[in-house]
């Protein structure tokens, strides 16, 4: 084993979309189509475009900041670089608690979708060792190479995105597709905003691990505007089909599966249901191997114990960072009364998204060329978006940040301390 040893980059272009595709495309895809058409009938498709363009913002911020970065870290070297270590860490530490949290909160939601095929999963036992079975499953994937984690990732995004595919396929070809468009009412609109600013969070996964893409200067920026439009048009077209084929909604997640078995029978129920258990895996899977490498960046940079920046050198990975995220996730997973840190891990994200929307302008008034002024515009856009957003947390959501954050900063001065101490 050898510590702080360089990691290979061996992820190009595709499999650094893959990353992002994966983090946007969990369970959303599969439960907000009839949430969204209860909520805004046949204006649904649209409101997906404007939380894309909400989200455009910040997406075009990252864009720009992984131009100038090549490492693993990405929003930690975003906000380190314009406001110190100190900052840099918040950034890091919001979005790793985020990631904690959901990775244990997303595979119970997964078991649940294959306790509906598999009904012996409902007792809580063996649902409890499932959840369990498969965090450990996707962190030795994550423990063995990038390489390997990619490959796995890609298998279970074609198992997932192909049902999609085939109902808007068979759901447009045989059912009118002339759903109409009419204006939603707009009071209570901005609960329905939320829900497809939600939909695109995840979206900057890919540059958690710049240090193992190839060129990622440029394959990351070209990531991410490629698949958040992608990612867009999947959602229009599946919330199309699903207006196509049952327009009598009344909000239930699980009517996706139900509308795939009005055109395909019961196989459209299966392959459903497969492919939101598969959605979900591949989400939890995409997180634990990018998240990982944000304690590895931290601890390079002096911010977490130097164990954290443990390479394994068997595997060419950052095994404790790896092995330690797992860990923990297996604990969230057994806490049944952490819905309120589920909500706070939400808002955590915004703490990340507001300082490296803030540090955009900031690198760019060090930086000796002139950058261009449409530069400050896209930052100060996705910093009132992400207020916006803050600004609908409930209170006991940043109660619980403000434990998350005391937590991070009494391991950053504890890091910082072990630093001090070093020798020369």
């Amino acid at each position: 084993m050898e510590k702080n040893q360089a990691l290979p980059r061996t992820v190009g272009f595709w499999g650094t979309a893959l990353i992002p595709v994966n983090g946007m495309i969990g369970s959303g895809i599969f439960a907000l189509p009839a949430i969204m058409v209860a909520s805004v009938g046949n204006f649904a498709p649209w409101m997906m475009l404007c939380g894309a363009l909400l989200i455009l913002p910040l997406t075009l911020v990252f864009a720009i900041l992984s131009t100038r970065f090549d490492r693993h870290g990405g929003p930690v070297l975003y906000a380190s670089a314009a406001f110190g270590r100190f900052f840099g860490f918040q950034a890091g530490w919001a979005r790793y608690a985020s990631g904690v949290v959901a990775v244990a909160a997303n595979t119970q939601v997964m078991i649940a979708y294959l306790s509906v095929l598999f009904p012996v999963l409902e007792d809580p036992t063996l649902k409890a060792g499932a959840v369990i079975a498969f965090i450990v499953f996707s962190t030795l994937i994550s423990l063995v190479g990038m390489r390997a984690s990619v490959g796995t990732l890609g298998f279970m995004t074609v198992v997932k995105i192909t049902p999609l595919i085939l109902l808007v396929i068979v759901g447009l070809a045989t059912r009118d597709p002339a759903v109409g468009l009419s204006l939603p009412q707009f009071s209570g609109l901005e609960s329905v905003v939320l829900l497809t600013f939600y939909a695109y969070m995840a979206f900057e996964n890919t540059t958690f691990a710049a240090g193992e893409l190839r060129n990622p200067k440029r394959n990351v920026p070209l990531a991410l505007i490629t698949t958040l439009a992608a990612v867009t048009l999947l959602y229009m077209l599946v919330i199309w089909a699903y207006l196509a084929i049952a327009p009598q909604v009344v909000g239930n997640e699980s009517a996706l599966a139900a509308a795939a078995g009005n055109v395909m029978g019961h196989a459209g129920v299966i392959a459903i249901s497969l492919a939101a258990a598969f959605s979900i895996s591949a989400n939890t899977l995409s997180g634990g191997i990018v998240i990982p490498r944000m304690t590895y960046a931290m601890a390079e940079q002096g911010t977490l114990p130097d164990m954290f920046s443990h390479v394994s050198k068997r595997f060419q990975t950052p095994d404790v960072s790896i092995l330690f995220y797992g860990a923990a996730a297996i604990l969230f997973s057994l806490w049944a009364g952490f819905a309120a840190l589920a909500v706070a891990s939400t808002l955590s994200r915004l703490v990340m998204y507001l300082l490296s929307s803030l540090a955009l302008p900031v690198l760019d008034h060090r930086n000796s060329a002139k950058a261009p002024w449409w530069h400050l515009l896209i930052a100060a856009i996705a910093t009132i978006s992400t207020l916006w957003v803050a600004s609908q947390a409930s209170t006991a959501a940043y109660q619980m940040l403000g434990l998350i954050s005391v937590v991070g900063t009494g391991l950053y001065f504890i890091a910082a301390k072990g630093t001090a101490n070093k020798p020369d």
